[in-house]
């Protein structure tokens, strides 16, 4: 039976045009895929906002002067209900930081401290150092770890799996009286860049100082303890939580020609970590969105639902920005079709992983046809990036763009997330593959089943 709805559903979709959906939007994505390749604007747009604004803390200054200036671009670009939704988020503070190698011999090492890390005292930790493989290795010592800084020397496998170090380590190192923890740098790659994240403390733990290095110097550390070597260091941090400040999720919309209550959601986050210019995370995959409203509306496409583009706040260290946007329309959900979410970088395009059902699955299936001219014809199972994941939770199908991710964690979260990184026709297929899907999913006969 349920082979037999997804067939039903597909024909239906088909026939009601008369011809099927590549068939259909053959010419329209061609043109938005010519349209999309020879138009600079995603591109420059994307510059300025790198270079005017920096670093897109939740919290910061920088983050809210960019929020004004979209704000603005968006109403000269002529989209409909263009505003900004407030929301209460989280507000992590650096300050100045510095760890100094003292024994075997004096060296300052490059750091940068982990968002959610508290302070060291204003005397600094001087300490010795006690390095360790994973947390079994943690367990298996963790009578050495008493007054020691604990290094997590952990070597990249994937995000999903390493970040854990990053993210719990201070209160698992806590648990046996370490004063403060250290995590190598969670990438495959570095050239002296460590990464910034967000970390959590465990309640009834004693909350330590949590800081990441760069693999060079993790690796140098560990060769130097494996030979019997003794290692300390002084670690200084001022860092600082504060109270929540005031940001905004960014919306623009294009209002669908015959249902417009129906809405296609397409975003990306526009906070970023405090290093770096947040290049690939997300400032790319906003302005994707961004510019996919606007190469519709250049087109002089009238999509039958709405398409809305929402760049959500606070999705490094909260997720604040979702879950407001999530209870704003908590009671319109049922007419949200679509949720496409752009947050892996803005490389060479592969297409969309999804989550919903399966005979929805089969019609973006067809769709992905359209998405051969730029190599992004691929559509796999699961696609519940976070800031989409509570409309998913809700019901609400949901996509996140897939590129070749190959280098996406040689930037991510560090000083080397930069526009420099962005490859012009990589980012402009990237919006292509971006505007047909949310188009043509916009302006099909039938809504996509749930």
């Amino acid at each position: 039976m349920k082979q037999l709805i997804i067939i039903i559903t597909s024909i239906f979709i088909t026939v009601s045009s008369g011809k099927s959906i590549p068939e259909t939007y053959k010419s329209i994505s061609l043109d938005i895929i010519s349209k999309a390749l020879s138009d600079s604007t995603a591109y420059n747009r994307l510059g300025y906002l790198c270079d005017t604004f920096g670093p897109r803390l939740s919290g910061s200054k920088n983050l809210e002067n960019a929020i004004d200036w979209i704000l603005k671009e968006m109403e000269n670009d002529g989209f409909s209900n263009v505003h900004g939704q407030n929301v209460s988020v989280p507000t992590w503070i650096r300050g100045t930081e510095s760890i100094v190698l003292l024994k075997p011999f004096k060296k300052e090492l490059t750091m940068l401290g982990l968002g959610g890390s508290i302070a060291t005292p204003d005397h600094g930790i001087n300490a010795e150092v006690m390095i360790v493989e994973d947390w079994d290795d943690l367990v298996t010592r963790n009578q050495e770890a008493k007054g020691k800084i604990v290094l997590f020397n952990v070597p990249f496998t994937t995000y999903g799996k390493t970040v854990g170090y990053r993210y719990s380590g201070a209160s698992e190192a806590a648990k046996y009286g370490a004063v403060a923890s250290l995590v190598r740098s969670v990438g495959p790659w570095s050239m002296n860049t460590p990464h910034t994240g967000v970390m959590a403390y465990q309640e009834g733990v004693l909350e330590i100082p949590h800081a990441a290095i760069t693999m060079e110097d993790a690796m140098m550390l560990s060769r130097i303890s494996e030979r019997g070597g003794k290692i300390r260091m002084k670690i200084k941090m001022d860092a600082r939580m504060v109270a929540n400040r005031w940001s905004r999720n960014v919306i623009g919309e294009i209002k669908g020609s015959e249902f417009p209550d129906e809405v296609i959601v397409i975003g990306g986050h526009i906070d970023s970590w405090d290093v770096g210019q947040g290049a690939q995370d997300d400032g790319g995959g906003c302005i994707a969105a961004w510019e996919t409203l606007r190469l519709i509306k250049a087109l002089n496409l009238k999509p039958k639902r709405t398409i809305r583009c929402v760049l959500w706040t606070n999705e490094e260290n909260g997720g604040k920005g979702n879950k407001a946007y999530r209870d704003l329309y908590k009671n319109e959900l049922d007419k949200h079709v679509l949720a496409i979410e752009s947050d892996g970088g803005v490389f060479s395009p592969e297409g969309f992983g999804f989550t919903g059902s399966d005979s929805a699955f089969e019609i973006l299936k067809e769709i992905h046809e359209l998405l051969k001219p730029v190599g992004a014809n691929t559509i796999s199972k699961g696609g519940r990036a976070a800031d989409v994941a509570p409309l998913n939770d809700e019901g609400v199908p949901v996509m996140s763009l897939k590129v070749d991710g190959s280098k996406y964690f040689w930037y991510h979260h560090t000083n080397a997330d930069t526009f420099d990184k962005i490859d012009y026709n990589e980012f402009n297929r990237c919006v292509a593959t971006m505007a047909i899907m949310a188009f043509v999913v916009a302006d099909l006969p039938e809504s996509i089943p749930r």
